[in-house]
């Protein structure tokens, strides 16, 4: 994936009014155009030592998890179902400089891991965002899948268009230098319909459209048996029942940022999530190891049925 330019003196100032019509990713960073140049440090890339635009301009799909094995394992799926004419060995770790995550190109999607919790997200989203900004992409949609499941059965998949805080609010409270900032958590509702409608076009395979619920703790903030517990099983269960009534159907502890940068920087998005066990009736993962691959591949096969969708390619659905 290496492409180096030589060095230059003159700022990334955009060329993106030439464009009518497209809807290019943006950032809400007024000072940086004005960079002679941005190193986008934990990817190991740069506006000056690689022509992002000719590496990754033809990005429309960005594919987000938390497993980098997963992403590699996304990302040769999709050469495969593409049937993208180089060998399926050129899909390699685009994150070769550096072992904080690792992203993955085929074709026109980009299959990226973001690691565990709200600040790795974050950083993910920051370097992505402005890759994708630098890249001159547009009219991008990015999908972030995970698991999960409240009061649903196991191996349903949630397909989210609002994600909520632990107090089951629309919102994202961030502090920025010492203020707090409360952003929207409202996802792409359009797409996420489209989603629930190519879901019902695959067999067998259970779906629905419930709220995704980010909490700030993976163990107490979802009541999980850690090394620390200050809560009752009576608080715990009410807590779960509320939620529910909330119409929170998958917990997890990344959405609500993932949600907010999304939208502020012209970016549809939408969270796919399947259920390993529900937390109204039990908080361990107890189905047989084939299940559960089988299962956590279901939000694969409705991505991949969904890029191939938009490609025009029906005779290839899966």
């Amino acid at each position: 994936m290496a492409s180096t330019l030589p060095a230059s003196n003159k700022s990334m100032g955009s060329n993106r009014n030439k464009y009518v019509g497209k809807k290019f990713v943006h950032v809400n960073d007024n000072y940086l155009d004005s960079m002679d140049e941005d190193i986008l440090y934990h990817l190991d890339l740069g506006t000056k030592t690689h022509n992002l635009p000719v590496m990754f301009g033809d990005v429309k799909f960005v594919y987000m998890g938390r497993s980098p094995n997963g992403m590699k394992a996304f990302a040769l799926f999709m050469h495969k179902e593409l049937r993208l004419e180089d060998s399926g060995e050129d899909v390699r770790d685009i994150y070769v400089g550096t072992d904080r995550h690792c992203m993955y190109k085929a074709g026109l999607v980009l299959a990226i891991s973001h690691g565990m919790g709200i600040p790795s997200m974050s950083i993910t989203l920051h370097v992505l965002i402005k890759l994708l900004y630098h890249a001159q992409c547009y009219d991008v949609t990015i999908i972030r899948i995970g698991i999960g499941g409240i009061g649903i059965a196991p191996g349903s998949v949630i397909i989210t268009d609002i994600a909520v805080d632990s107090f089951f609010k629309p919102r994202f409270e961030q502090v920025i230098l010492d203020n707090i900032v409360t952003q929207n958590t409202e996802l792409d509702k359009e797409l996420a319909e489209e989603l629930f409608n190519c879901s019902k076009e695959i067999p067998n395979f259970p779906a629905l459209m419930g709220y995704t619920m980010c909490i700030y703790d993976f163990y107490e903030g979802q009541g999980l048996d850690g090394a620390l517990c200050s809560f009752s099983r009576e608080e715990e269960v009410d807590y779960w029942k509320r939620a529910y009534k909330a119409s929170v159907r998958n917990i997890e502890i990344e959405s609500t940022v993932f949600a907010a940068m999304c939208r502020l920087c012209g970016l549809k998005a939408a969270v796919v999530s399947v259920t390993l066990l529900d937390r109204l009736d039990c908080a361990q993962i107890n189905l047989p190891h084939e299940v559960l691959v089988e299962y956590q591949q279901r939000p694969q096969l409705l991505i991949t049925n969904f890029i191939k969708q938009w490609l025009g390619l029906h005779d290839q659905m899966s």
